[in-house]
């Protein structure tokens, strides 16, 4: 299936969670926050979001800085 990731296409398997993808490009949950077609995507939900064909999600990774 294919969706779209940081506006790139990407193919993923059929029924994979968002939890799943971002194991999968080996993020961390507590740093990460997604978006999904436009709208924010709460972490708690994250498991049982299952991707659909043409998604798009955002993908952000927080890093701390000085």
């Amino acid at each position: 299936m294919k969706i779209f990731l940081n506006g790139e296409g990407f193919d993923c398997d059929d029924g994979a969670t968002v939890t799943e993808l971002i194991q999968r490009h080996g993020l961390s949950s507590e740093t990460t926050l997604v978006e999904r077609n436009g709208n924010a995507l709460p972490r708690r939900d994250w498991p049982n979001e299952k991707l659909q064909p043409n998604d798009r999600l955002e993908i952000l990774s927080v890093a701390a800085g000085g």
